[in-house]
Formats: structure tokens, C-alpha cells, sequence
């Protein structure tokens, strides 16, 4: 019965999105009858939204039940797998990810329809249409290629359960909704570029605000998902990292790149009626983006941890992307008088360069990495050779743009629109430099040898002493013109003008980040030595002593783990149990490190082999100076990105 009815939610999702995304707009084009029409397309974004929900309950609810006559909970599910896990591995494979998808792209799609239903003009009708038919290439994957609810016959007792990988940390619960919330957020913009190109509203700025917001929204749940995959990569993988420059890590962070460009030179177009075509351009290119990291994930074309099964849906978003990229062509080409822009850049020296330049350095950033991603799957398909892209290219290639891109963060603030005066940029930007180079001082006197290394935590301490100043000189302002107190005069200067204060906001929680990276990467030191109960080893100031080996039975796996004390003046001020679990269906046992943070750094250990009798093990312990700064940092670029995306109350 669960089957039946969510597979025949998704055909009729289907026939209502065929009717919303394909129909609708040729009836709202004709313009007669135009309210029924648009009726129509609406009404099909909340019947999608209504069936699709059915599915994905009837989903939740078979892994639930242990339903194991359903294809995709005899793939991922299991007795023996905690409920937690069991429930929440709905996005742990390829079938229920598609799923998955379908599903949050049809409440963005309720969303955008319901808070904007007052807008007057055919603005959102298209946009709405756009979003249905997007959600019908998702509908012909669920009903096709990627179907969960094949019947399965013999009915098996169990199933296998999910990936071992997804089952030793809580992240799980929460980096695939981000990443989702945040990807499948990108059709928003993407469908409001095409609503606006239908509806002849192309040279109307309101659009472009009302994009702006959702890919603002979309952008927070991109840059707190990117954070959380880290972090999970971090606790759960054992490797003593957080970015390995993985073809899927890069996938995310890809459109991430052209999601932030756009944010930035949309305040152009907004200011100075400039670069109308770039922004268009790059709204479609993230959502293209957002599709082409889908299919790299889906396809089985690439090998990662974090990549799903092969099969044929690859093609199936081949054909998508290609479908978007003409159509996006067409688009471009037949408005290209319209997108003409008026406005120009009257000096070099002024804000708009800056946000020039850092468009141009965030383009560059992205194709490095898709090309460096994209190489070794070009090079396999024309040559036949398997060649592997890894962290010494990126590292070459990115490093330099990374830390002019840390610079400019600093220089905009100092510079006004239209026009900029030297001595005033001098005068404003005295400050940064001279915290940089104090900054540089201390660095290389505690041993800093990457030359990269000193200008990034330079450019760090310069460009956060200027956007500290934004918040100091505008709160002393409100201060002398109120006779408020400075703490008021600061939530009200920020409350006042969200989206430029949030934008700081942002701007530090990049720069706690790039200092953590830049710590752990500069300062980390490691040591590995095989212990007997009662010995220890050094690292750093680190003494770590071997206290036993142990072992336990739980309800999906074996775990095997080594109880190890960290001491100081020979008294234990901490202690840390790494452990290997192993799981009936997994071959290679799997890691899991145990971690003791601090505000100033990590001590990260890793259980790396053991005596069956418990005689011995290998303690593996890292020293990763300010990592919990990468995750703080994480933490303040959503709250800035929240700030200012937060709607503004409109006085009556």
C-alpha cells in the first residue's frame, strides 16, 4: 500500500508539473485568460509540493517499518541500524538523495509563489513555471532511472544498511539538508532570470532585488553546508584534515564561487546600472553548476567517499545541462539590446573596481577547480589514461588568488562609489597596514616559512582592522548625532542598514576562518608510535600515555578502541578513546578519531592499528592549532549572510 501510493504521487506530480511548467506558460503568454492561467501554474506548484511530500513520507515511513519490499529500503536499510540512521538515510544513497531533491526544490517552489503572491505583473508566474518544469526533469528521474519504490521479489529478511561512512556522526543529520537547502535554493534565482526575460521585465531592477534575497538565503545553506562537509570530514574520516580538494567537496564549492561573485557585482548593477549581462550570466551559470556537481555526484563517473552508485541518470542530466545551456543562449541572445547597460565606471579608483576585481579573481578561483576537476574525466574519455589531479596543483593555483582576494576584502570598505581620492584611501587604510605588519612580524618570529602563509594571516589582520572600522566610525557617528550608547548605537547602525553591515559580518567570519586554515595548515605538528598500557609518547607539549585497548559489541558493528590519557606534570587532564568500528558489510574497518577541542586548537588522535590481545596499539595524535576557528568562522558567515538577507518591516 506505502509503495503504491508514493508512486502514484509521483506520476500524478508528474502530469501536474508537465501542465504547470510546460502549458501554463503558453496559456499566460496569450494573455487571454490570463488569471486562470496563472492560476494554474500556481495551483500546480502547491498540488507538487502536496504529492511529492506524500512520496517522501511514504519513504521515511517504509525505511521506518524495515519495508524491505521496496527497492531503496533493501538497499539502504537494516535492522540493526539505529532508527536515527535508519530514518535519516533517505539522503544517503542515490534513489532517496533524487528524492530528496524533488522535494526541497518543490518548498522553495511554494515559497517563492506564496510570499510573493500580492506581487502584481508575470514576473512570478513564469518564475513559477520555470521552477515546475525543473521539478518535471526530477519527476522523470523518480519515475525512471533513479525509481526508490521498485517492488523487490523474494522479499529479503535485511538489507545491508547505509555506508558505514554515514553512520558514526551526527553530521550526517545535518550536512546533506544544508547542501540541498543550499543547491537546489540556486533554481530560485535561476527561475526568476527566466521569468523575468518572459515576463519583459529583464531591465526592471526589482527582479534582480528579489533574486539577490533568495540567493542570499541559498548561499548561507551553501557556505554552513560546505562548513559542516568539512567538519564531518574532519571528525569522521580519520585522516586528520578537513579539504582534500575531493571532486565532490569541489562540486559544492564551485557554485559557491560564481553564488558569491553574483552578491557582490549585483550591488553594482543595483548602484550604478552596470554589468546586467555578467549578472544574468552568472545566475545561470550557478544554477548550471549546481547540476553539473549533481551529475559528477551521481553519475559514478568520479571516485570519492562521498559519491553515490553508477548507473544511466548521468545522461539524463547531460541532456538537462544541455537543454539549459541553449536555452539560456537563446535568452541571452534575443534580450542582448535590453542588457545593454547604460552605466559606466567613471575612476579606477573607486568600489566598483574592487568589486570588479573580485569577480574577476572569484571566476578565476572557479574555473581552476572545475578544470582541475574536470581534467582527469576528459583526459580518461579522449585518452584512455587515468590521471589524478591533487593537492599541490590546487594548492599553486589557488593560494595566490586566495590572498588577493583576503586584500581587496579589506581595500573596499575604504573606497567610495564613483570616484576615489588617494590620500583619503592612505589615510583610512593606515590602520590595516599597520596591524598587517605587526601581524607579519609575530608570524615569522613563531616560525612561519610560507610566504603565502604570512601574507594571508597579514592580509587577514589587515582587511578585518578595516571592516572593524565600518562598524566603529558608523556606531561613533550615531553615537555624537543620538547621544545613544555605543552598544545601541551599533545594533541600531547594523539593524538600520542589514544587508551592508551583514555583508561585514560575513566578511569576518571568512577572515576567523582563514585564520584557522591558515593555523592548522602553518603550525600542525604529528607523531604516531606503537604503545604498551602504561607508555606514552610526545608531540609537541603533548604527552599522551596508552591506558588499555578495549573492545565492545554494538547492535550494527564491533568496536575496538584504546582509551589513551593525556598528561601534564604528571597529572591526566584529559583522555580520548579513538576506535576502529567494523561492520558486517564493510571489508576495511572504519575510523573513528576522537578529538579534544580548545579555543586554541585541536588534539586529534587516531587508533591506527592494535594487538588482538590488547598488548599494543598505534596511537596516531596531530596537533591542528585553531581549527575550531574554522568552524566559529563558519558560524559567523551564516549569521552575516542571515543579517542581510532579513527582510526590512515596512512602516505603514
Amino acid at each position: 500500500m506505502t509503495r503504491l501510493l508514493a508512486v502514484d504521487a509521483l506520476w500524478f506530480g508528474l502530469i501536474v508539473c508537465a501542465i504547470g511548467g510546460i502549458i501554463a506558460p503558453i496559456g499566460i503568454g496569450r494573455g487571454k485568460q490570463r488569471d486562470a492561467w496563472i492560476a494554474v501554474a500556481q495551483g500546480a506548484v502547491y498540488a507538487n509540493f502536496a504529492l511529492i511530500t506524500v512520496a517522501a513520507g511514504a519513504m521515511m515511513w517504509a525505511l521506518a517499518r524495515h519495508d524491505f519490499s521496496i527497492s531503496y529500503v533493501a538497499q539502504v536499510g537494516s535492522r540493526a541500524t539505529p532508527m536515527f540512521y535508519t530514518v535519516i538515510s533517505l539522503w544517503g544513497a542515490l534513489e532517496g538523495s533524487i528524492l530528496f531533491w524533488a522535494w526541497v526544490l518543490a518548498l522553495y517552489s511554494v515559497g517563492v509563489v506564496w510570499l510573493n503572491r500580492k506581487r502584481p505583473g508575470l514576473l512570478v508566474p513564469y518564475a513559477s513555471a520555470a521552477l515546475l518544469a525543473i521539478a518535471l526533469f526530477f519527476h522523470v528521474l523518480l519515475v525512471g532511472p533513479a525509481n526508490p519504490f521498485h517492488l523487490v521479489s523474494p522479499v529479503p529478511l535485511d538489507g545491508p544498511g547505509p555506508n558505514p561512512l554515514l553512520q558514526n556522526h551526527i553530521l550526517m543529520a545535518v550536512h546533506p539538508p544544508l547542501l540541498y537547502l543550499g543547491y537546489v535554493g540556486m533554481s530560485v534565482p535561476f527561475a526568476f532570470a527566466v521569468g523575468a526575460v518572459l515576463s519583459g521585465e529583464i531591465t526592471n531592477a526589482d527582479w534582480m532585488r528579489l533574486t539577490r534575497r533568495w540567493t542570499l538565503t541559498a548561499w548561507a545553506f551553501l557556505s554552513a553546508a560546505i562548513i559542516a562537509g568539512m567538519w564531518w570530514s574532519y571528525e569522521v574520516l580519520g585522516w586528520g584534515g578537513y579539504w582534500a580538494w575531493d571532486p565532490v567537496e569541489n562540486a559544492s564549492f564551485i557554485p559557491w564561487l560564481t553564488a558569491t561573485a553574483y552578491l557582490h557585482s549585483v550591488m553594482v548593477q543595483e548602484r550604478r546600472d552596470m554589468l546586467r549581462l555578467w549578472n544574468l550570466n552568472l545566475v545561470v551559470g550557478t544554477f548550471v553548476l549546481t547540476i553539473l556537481g549533481t551529475f559528477l555526484t551521481r553519475s559514478g563517473i568520479i571516485s570519492s567517499v562521498h559519491a553515490f552508485t553508477q548507473g544511466t541518470i548521468g545522461y539524463y542530466f547531460l541532456a538537462f545541462i544541455a537543454i539549459v545551456l541553449v536555452g539560456a543562449l537563446a535568452m541571452v541572445a534575443g534580450n542582448s539590446d535590453k542588457l545593454r547597460a547604460p552605466g559606466k565606471l567613471d575612476a579606477a579608483l573607486s568600489r566598483e573596481t574592487v568589486f570588479l576585481l573580485n569577480n574577476l579573481l572569484l571566476t578565476v578561483f572557479m574555473f581552476t577547480v572545475l578544470i582541475g576537476t574536470l581534467f582527469p574525466l576528459v583526459a580518461e574519455a579522449v585518452r584512455g589514461v587515468k590521471v589524478s589531479v591533487g593537492e599541490p596543483f590546487y594548492n599553486r593555483m589557488t593560494l595566490p588568488v586566495m590572498v588577493a582576494l583576503l586584500f581587496l576584502m579589506g581595500v573596499g570598505p575604504a573606497l567610495p562609489w564613483k570616484r576615489g581620492n588617494m590620500d583619503d584611501l592612505k589615510r583610512k587604510m593606515l590602520p590595516g597596514l599597520i596591524v598587517a605588519a605587526m601581524v607579519a612580524t609575530i608570524v615569522v618570529g613563531v616560525g612561519a616559512k610560507s610566504v603565502y602563509a604570512v601574507l594571508a594571516f597579514s592580509f587577514v589582520g589587515f582587511a578585518g582592522t578595516m571592516n572593524v572600522m565600518e562598524f566603529v566610525i558608523g556606531a561613533r557617528a550615531r553615537v555624537s548625532a543620538h547621544a545613544e550608547r555605543f552598544g545601541t548605537a551599533l545594533l541600531r547602525l547594523v539593524a538600520g542598514n542589514r544587508r551592508r553591515y551583514g555583508g561585514y559580518i560575513a566578511h569576518m567570519g571568512i577572515f576567523v576562518a582563514a585564520t584557522g586554515i591558515a593555523a592548522s595548515s602553518t603550525f600542525r605538528s604529528e607523531g604516531e608510535a606503537t604503545l604498551k598500557p602504561g607508555q606514552s609518547m610526545v608531540v609537541g607539549k603533548t604527552t599522551a600515555r596508552l591506558k588499555d585497548v578495549w573492545g565492545r559489541e554494538e547492535k550494527q558493528r564491533s568496536v575496538i578502541g584504546a582509551t589513551v590519557e593525556l598528561v601534564r606534570d604528571g597529572a591526566v587532564y584529559a583522555s580520548l578513546t579513538p576506535r576502529m568500528n567494523f561492520y558486517p558489510t564493510s571489508q576495511q574497518p572504519i575510523p573513528t578519531p576522537d578529538v579534544r577541542s580548545t579555543p586554541f586548537g585541536d588534539t586529534y588522535m587516531n587508533l591506527m592499528s592494535f594487538q588482538q590481545d590488547g598488548s599494543s596499539a598505534t596511537i596516531k595524535v596531530i596537533l591542528e592549532p585553531l581549527v575550531p576557528w574554522i568552524w566559529m568562522g563558519g558560524g559567523i558567515i551564516v549569521l552575516g549572510a542571515l543579517v542581510s538577507a532579513w527582510p526590512v518591516r515596512k512602516l505603514a
